[in-house]
């Protein structure tokens, strides 16, 4: 949206339009979203001419209304279904990973959750007939987790229809017999993955609100935001964050973190995928005794929480354990050289 539109808010001058434009509030609706003190912090400006902004901007963009059942049914067909690739797993959630929603997935070291974050950094890039949706991914890497080779071998195991499709539609000549096409095919995934790797959690906050900025740059490109992989969320403030006496500290800022991305989906249609540690919990003498970590704050901003656990060899269980509107279950993958495959 052009600067001068915001100027048509009550108290926004140019100036104002400028540094809300440089912060990435460049439309109404994200505007609109914004708290008081959010808004007034980013465009130093008082309180109360915050709050004029955001209500101007709330009635015209028609935000925070109420709506019939039908409307949002009807909104809600705007949402896109993220495919595994895998009949099972896809089935097990309704069709794929959600646009404007957070799925955490959980589980152990070594259970698949960052090869679950390449696969799906793989498989959004794909045309929605084949169960992607055609965008590009931001990959926040807090481990240093993230591997351009683990991309090359999930795009070489893609299926040769899929191959085939991919190579046409990047006008890459050769078949997928092809080492030096699939070569450059890797090279056309890999350059639809922003990658950021964050050094401590308050450069991580910091890597959202750039997100959300990326997300809107591309909004109306060729090949726009829809997959936001945070790899793990939890590390840094967990390792920043230690007992009892900092932990409402942390969970204030792994809440406004949450929001942040959360927004993200919400404006741009995104899917977001986030994964979590786990800890063993010592007073649990039935069951598994393994936690995720985050608490009730991230247990209730996950749209879809997934635990992730191992199995014999490369299998690996995959279970539905919270979602708004679909019933708990496990389906089963195997984590393979060429990626995520069907049992």
């Amino acid at each position: 949206m052009p600067e001068d539109e915001l100027e048509d808010l009550p108290g926004v001058g140019p100036a104002t339009a400028d540094k809300l434009v440089d912060t990435g509030y460049e439309s109404y609706q994200s505007i609109a979203v914004a708290s008081p003190g959010e808004l007034s912090n980013t465009a130093d400006i008082g309180s109360s001419t915050a709050s004029d902004i955001i209500n101007a901007a709330r009635e015209a963009a028609d935000v925070g209304g109420f709506e019939t059942g039908a409307a949002v049914l009807e909104r809600r067909e705007q949402i896109g279904k993220l495919s595994w690739q895998i009949d099972e797993v896809d089935e097990l959630l309704g069709g794929g990973v959600e646009t404007q929603s957070i799925t955490e997935v959980y589980g152990e070291f070594g259970a698949g959750k960052s090869q679950v974050t390449h696969q799906l950094a793989v498989n959004v890039q794909l045309p929605r007939e084949h169960g992607g949706l055609d965008g590009g991914c931001i990959f926040v890497d807090t481990e240093d987790t993230f591997r351009p080779e683990r991309i090359d071998d999930m795009v070489r195991g893609l299926d040769d229809e899929i191959l085939e499709t991919e190579l046409e539609r990047r006008e890459i000549e050769g078949t997928p017999n092809s080492d030096e096409a699939l070569t450059e095919l890797t090279e056309a995934f890999l350059d639809r993955i922003h990658v950021a790797k964050a050094f401590n959690s308050n450069h991580q906050i910091l890597l959202a609100e750039k997100a959300k900025e990326l997300a809107g740059e591309h909004e109306e490109s060729e090949w726009p935001i829809r997959l936001v992989c945070v790899d793990s969320l939890t590390a840094h403030f967990r390792a920043e964050y230690v007992g009892r006496g900092e932990l409402a500290e942390r969970q204030q800022k792994l809440n406004k973190h949450l929001h942040d991305l959360m927004r993200i989906g919400d404006l741009y249609n995104t899917s977001i995928l986030v994964t979590n540690q786990v800890a063993s919990n010592p007073d649990s003498y039935f069951g598994d005794p393994t936690q995720p970590i985050g608490g009730n704050i991230l247990g209730h901003t996950s749209t879809f929480r997934i635990y992730l656990r191992k199995s014999k060899g490369d299998k690996r269980i995959v279970r539905l354990v919270d979602a708004p509107n679909l019933a708990d279950g496990e389906a089963v993958m195997r984590v393979q050289d060429a990626g995520l495959k069907p049992e």
